[in-house]
């Protein structure tokens, strides 16, 4: 059910009830399907009976439907893929995060400068001990990958030292030769606690002719093994961009860096496209 606290100004939505909001700010029907939606915005006070939306709504609604920023976090784990991010509008900033198992989001207003901090905050950003590794960089293919990943699979139930020596084996049978890079992309496998990117999307410009802009970078992190930013392939990947033969590339970073990736993913004010002026 979707909800609202004052205590914190934070909202409640499923997907299907910013539908239902979309409809019915546009002045449309809602169509048969949203029906439920529909109601049970209606039960929660959010909409009254002839669908007009409480004011508490409005900014939230307002910055939804004209971003001028929109900021994606993608964070594949033990529970799943989840989707957060940050929409930044004329005037107002909402960041949204989703729950495993849940169909809603929460969605809270944000101070402008607390948006480097929040979006730190949905990727788990920590600044703790790490272990040595026997390299810092692993560089093959995806393929390789591929390989580790499929034997982690099939892995459940043995000890941590058999399942790497495993996962060890799979990547060298794939190609993966060197040693020391052996070794720790073995365990980065086996360790690893999640996986995400992140994207920012706005309306730029290529030499000064208006042009939507998309960047991103890509994460794992390993816990105690530490944070690995993944150059390649680089972010945003678009379908079909990525296959066995693409190459990988996996760079050892501090939590300090990674901040710096998250600040340095937000468009300067010259990347944006310029208004025409009245003529």
């Amino acid at each position: 059910m979707p909800s609202y606290d004052s205590t914190r100004g934070r909202f409640r939505l499923a997907e299907s009830h910013l539908d239902v909001l979309r409809h019915r700010v546009g002045g449309e029907e809602v169509p048969p399907e949203l029906a439920d939606a529909d109601r049970e915005l209606t039960e929660a006070g959010l909409t009254d009976r002839q669908g007009n939306l409480d004011l508490l709504l409005g900014p939230l609604v307002s910055t939804l439907r004209a971003p001028v920023v929109v900021l994606h976090v993608e964070a594949i784990g033990e529970h799943g893929t989840l989707h957060h991010g940050v929409t930044i509008g004329d005037g107002y900033v909402y960041s949204h995060e989703s729950w495993p198992g849940s169909a809603e989001s929460e969605y809270v207003r944000l101070e402008p400068s607390m948006l480097v901090w929040a979006l730190a905050r949905m990727v788990n950003l920590q600044g703790e001990e790490t272990v040595e590794v026997a390299t810092p960089v692993i560089e093959t293919t995806m393929a390789v990958l591929d390989a580790g990943l499929e034997t982690l699979d099939s892995l459940p139930g043995l000890a941590v030292e058999e399942g790497i020596d495993r996962i060890a084996e799979a990547l060298k049978d794939a190609g993966l030769t060197r040693k020391s890079q052996l070794s720790t992309f073995a365990r980065l496998i086996a360790g690893m606690r999640s996986s995400w990117r992140m994207t920012a999307a706005w309306q730029g410009h290529d030499d000064g002719t208006p042009a939507q802009q998309v960047r991103g970078f890509a994460v794992w992190d390993c816990g105690p093994l530490g944070y690995w930013h993944r150059e390649l392939p680089t972010e945003p990947i678009l379908p079909g961009q990525v296959d066995g033969t693409t190459a990988l590339k996996l760079v050892r970073v501090d939590a300090k860096e990674v901040w710096q990736l998250i600040t340095d993913l937000l468009p300067a004010a010259e990347e944006f496209a310029v208004a025409p002026q009245a003529g």
